[in-house]
């Protein structure tokens, strides 16, 4: 007599989507989780994803597209809940936003639910007050707003995926298309390794080891009505390579140096010396897109005399080395 496979233990996964969220995050993870309760050899568990919003009502999401939410809120008690991206402009504010939404993050938090965000969809765990003291990855572009609204957080632009807390039950996911990776981790924890495998080929998804610091530029200095240090930063964006740039600009603005350091940090969100080598490694980044200039060459170009130390910068920075980067942008423009 032939052995009957045990029934699966279902999943209740809740796909949060906001108006202010693309659609892009939201459908991929409905239709590559929900590939796992199809397959009845995906492990002893399976994922059940529903969309949810805030309303069970079509709405338009920011990139125009519409949402149609299976469920609202409060139909939708969930075992797993992931936040979806959220799309707002450099001048607008979270606060006071999404209060229905945090409520529900919260209660299922409380209840002991893995909560789970993708992208900037970490915005309404900080504004929940769930990522405090906690590691979080979410879209690099977003390490600005971190640092000044959510000081308690330890935000890690280079990482996909972190542990947020909470004893395994908050998940963060980096970049834009990180919703991948932590889809493939869902189905790696509850359905297995060879389920993960699976998905994995199925949708040609994965592999990012070198995490989303290779796709960062420079993030955007804070607006701010210093004119003496808005003075510098136009003086330094044309002579990022000059010797000692932190002393040249201290002397171009015409300020003591310890005065000018407090207040170019304040006005910026960068101390001075973490300005300058910015400004010189977008710049190297540009020439190893473009150029065919040897490193050492090009390190001496942006302003570094020792190209070990620049090499050394650049890997921090970026998360690769500058033959790699070079390597991986010429196979991206050359596609």
């Amino acid at each position: 007599m032939p052995v009957r496979p045990r029934p699966k233990t279902a999943l209740n996964l809740s796909i949060l989507s906001l108006p202010e969220g693309g659609t892009m995050a939201a459908y991929g993870l409905h239709e590559v989780l929900g590939d796992t309760a199809s397959n009845p050899e995906a492990g002893p568990r399976a994922l059940h994803p529903r969309l949810v919003a805030r309303r069970a009502r079509p709405f338009a999401s920011s990139t125009g597209l519409r949402v149609t939410p299976q469920d609202g809120l409060h139909e939708a008690p969930a075992d797993i809940v992931i936040v979806c991206d959220i799309h707002l402009a450099p001048q607008e504010s979270p606060a006071g936003r999404w209060r229905e939404e945090i409520a529900w993050v919260r209660r299922h938090a409380e209840q002991g639910a893995l909560v789970c965000s993708s992208c900037s969809g970490a915005i309404l765990l900080a504004e929940a007050g769930l990522l405090d003291g906690a590691e979080v990855a979410s879209h690099w572009q977003l390490a600005d707003l971190f640092r000044d609204r959510y000081p308690k957080v330890k935000f890690r632009p280079e990482r996909i995926l972190c542990d947020s807390g909470r004893g395994g039950q908050l998940i963060t996911a980096g970049g834009a298309s990180a919703w991948q990776d932590l889809a493939l981790y869902l189905i790696g924890r509850f359905c297995g390794q060879e389920e993960a495998s699976r998905v994995a080929r199925l949708f040609l998804i994965g592999d990012r080891g070198q995490g989303q610091l290779p796709f960062a530029s420079m993030a955007r200095p804070r607006q701010h009505n210093d004119a003496a240090i808005a003075k510098v930063q136009a003086w330094i964006a044309q002579r990022y390579a000059a010797a000692n740039p932190v002393a040249a600009m201290a002397a171009y603005s015409g300020l003591a140096e310890r005065s000018f350091k407090r207040r170019f940090q304040a006005a910026t969100g960068y101390s001075p010396v973490e300005y300058a080598q910015s400004l010189r490694i977008e710049a190297a980044k540009q020439r190893l897109e473009c150029e065919d200039a040897g490193v050492d060459e090009i390190a001496a170009i942006v302003g570094y005399e020792d190209p070990t130390f620049f090499r050394k910068l650049f890997k921090r920075k970026t998360g690769v080395t500058p033959a790699q980067y070079r390597l991986r942008n010429r196979r991206r423009l050359e596609a």
